[in-house]
């Protein structure tokens, strides 16, 4: 027979949606208890950016970054659409209010936020549009965390104390001046932090930490290797779950409630065949199985969005760790994407979700998984290609990375029509020195121009593809993770079918249908309304616990 215990609160996963759930439930007085499969802790948080976009935010308001909640909830319109109850204007509302609650109570707790203050929103033209609303941790000093650090997915992060902020300038360190004082900027910092004895850490890796900290400092039992099972309904009403653990399976009452905020369901291929038509390529956490997601359904929880993701353009990792994530490489000056005929199909700037979805659409028509990204030789000597920095040498060993001193030979190497390429390039280097890509309006957002560079005219984003040697980065439609799930209301309640809320019963963050619809309306729009609705979560299981 399983054993028994009673918390007020029991939160399964640690991301930032479960941590965030832990801090305030604990905040308002429950006992918490905190559960996670894996053997590490961090989820896919750690390996993340660590942005959270929070329109409305203290941090902003105090870098004098001017924002309302009218022109929010106006952008927020505008972005998504109307989508269904998961982005409902209860929802919305819901997210823009909690902001400066969550901001302000991290901050009493010790967080220290940076403001990324030139990041602009994805759709920055747009009425309710901003630059700014993107926050995120300062580097953290990891030997706060102490022995319970080892325990961490700490090293699936970035392993040095850079901020999002850092990544647009050092891109271009070698090309601008700007970007070589950012570059050195880094470096100080680095090495300041060796000199005060401090082992610092930025982005995801500074958020999950930060976080992780707050809720050891409130006394909050966390355990790993601890996979939630299934949850107890009792006459309708969510009262605890069976989780397995390493003394054996337990049996955990919660007065309050359970809060899942446990990922999606990034490589739980089966479900990505049936749902998403592609095995997936996801820079997500392995442990990213869906299996919240099937514990809220078999509690009679509605599903929603579950055939979108994160998307973005990804590398292909082949079997070997963790699937990359391409980003600024398709952006910079000297590139452009083509699909299997050698055609362009999409502005190669837009933000990563939106190119994601035009490759899945555009292999309905045309093979377009894989595609590439075709580069002069100024793009390699010019910009930062993580891309090539992770494993070169394997990447032409098993076809991902190519090079041809010519564009007919790179065509041929690549099955390309070699007309239609030829065509392709001539065409993108007449609007490259025009400045007007008169295809997909490529550089005409001040988005696409954040990832650019200044140094090019008329441009930034466009320049000629005319000087060998040539490469081409093969991509497939990777992910962030996935963003269809349980379906929940404002307070975070998880809903049936019916609409009717199950008491007792909560979710955030990946495990859930997100508020965001199918976009992504600014950085760190997966990361913020976790944060968000796991607190909402948290606070309302606590206020049920009687």
């Amino acid at each position: 027979m399983a054993q028994e215990e009673v918390v007020d609160v029991l939160v399964a996963g640690t991301g930032a949606a479960g941590l965030s759930a832990a801090i305030a439930a604990a905040d308002a007085g429950a006992k918490v208890l905190v559960v996670e499969s894996a053997d590490r802790w961090g989820g896919t948080t750690m390996r993340s950016g660590g942005g959270l976009w929070l329109p409305v935010n203290p941090v902003m308001r105090r870098a004098g970054i001017a924002d309302s909640r009218e022109e929010a909830l106006t952008y927020l319109q505008e972005a998504i659409g109307d989508v269904g109850p998961a982005s409902s204007t209860a929802r919305r509302e819901a997210f823009v209010d909690t902001v400066d609650e969550l901001v302000t109570a991290l901050e009493r707790h010790g967080m220290r936020w940076s403001a990324a203050k030139k990041y602009p929103d994805y759709y920055p033209e747009r009425p309710g549009g901003k630059i700014g609303r993107s926050i995120e941790p300062k580097p953290y000093d990891t030997k706060r965390l102490g022995g319970w650090l080892d325990r961490s997915r700490v090293k699936d992060g970035v392993p040095l104390a850079v901020l999002n902020d850092d990544f647009y300038e050092l891109n271009r360190a070698w090309s601008t001046a700007s970007g070589f004082v950012r570059g050195a900027r880094l470096v100080f910092r680095v090495l300041g932090g060796l000199v005060t004895g401090k082992k610092l850490v930025g982005m995801g890796a500074a958020l999950a930490c930060s976080l992780m900290e707050i809720v050891r400092e409130q006394g909050t039992e966390v355990r790993l290797g601890t996979p939630l099972v299934e949850l107890l309904v009792e006459d309708g009403a969510v009262t605890g779950a069976v989780v397995d653990s390493p003394q054996g399976r337990r049996t955990i009452r919660a007065r309050g409630g359970v809060v899942l905020g446990a990922g999606g369901f990034a490589h739980r291929t089966e479900w990505r065949q049936k749902h998403h038509g592609v095995p997936g390529w996801s820079a997500a956490s392995e442990d990213d199985q869906g299996t919240a997601i099937e514990a809220g359904a078999d509690a009679g929880g509605a599903l929603a969005l579950m055939d979108d993701a994160w998307w973005g353009a990804g590398v292909d990792n082949h079997g070997e760790g963790m699937h990359g994530f391409v980003l600024t490489e398709r952006s910079m000056p000297y590139s452009i994407v083509v699909d299997s005929s050698g055609a362009r199909y999409v502005n190669e700037s837009t933000s990563y979700i939106d190119f994601g979805h035009a490759m899945l659409e555009r292999d309905k028509e045309v093979p377009a998984i894989p595609s590439w990204v075709v580069m002069d030789v100024r793009a390699r000597r010019r910009y930062l290609n993580t891309s090539l920095l992770m494993g070169r040498k394997e990447n032409v060993a098993n076809g991902t990375l190519v090079f041809a001193d010519t564009l007919e030979e790179l065509a041929g190497k690549l099955g390309l029509d070699p007309a239609t390429f030829r065509d392709t390039v001539q065409r993108f280097n007449g609007f490259a020195r025009t400045g007007k890509d008169l295809d997909f309006g490529r550089g005409d957002s001040a988005y696409d121009r954040y990832y650019a560079d200044p140094t090019v005219r008329p441009n930034p984003n466009l320049a000629p593809i005319e000087r060998g040697p040539f490469s081409a980065l093969r991509i497939v439609p990777g992910d962030l993770g996935t963003k269809g799930g349980l379906l929940t209301d404002e307070h975070a309640r998880v809903l049936r079918e019916d609409g009717t809320a199950i008491p007792g019963l909560y979710a955030a963050g990946n495990t859930t249908a997100s508020v965001m619809g199918r976009t992504y309306p600014g950085p760190g729009s997966t990361i913020g309304p976790a944060a968000v609705f796991g607190w909402i979560g948290g606070v309302h299981a606590a206020g049920r616990r009687g």
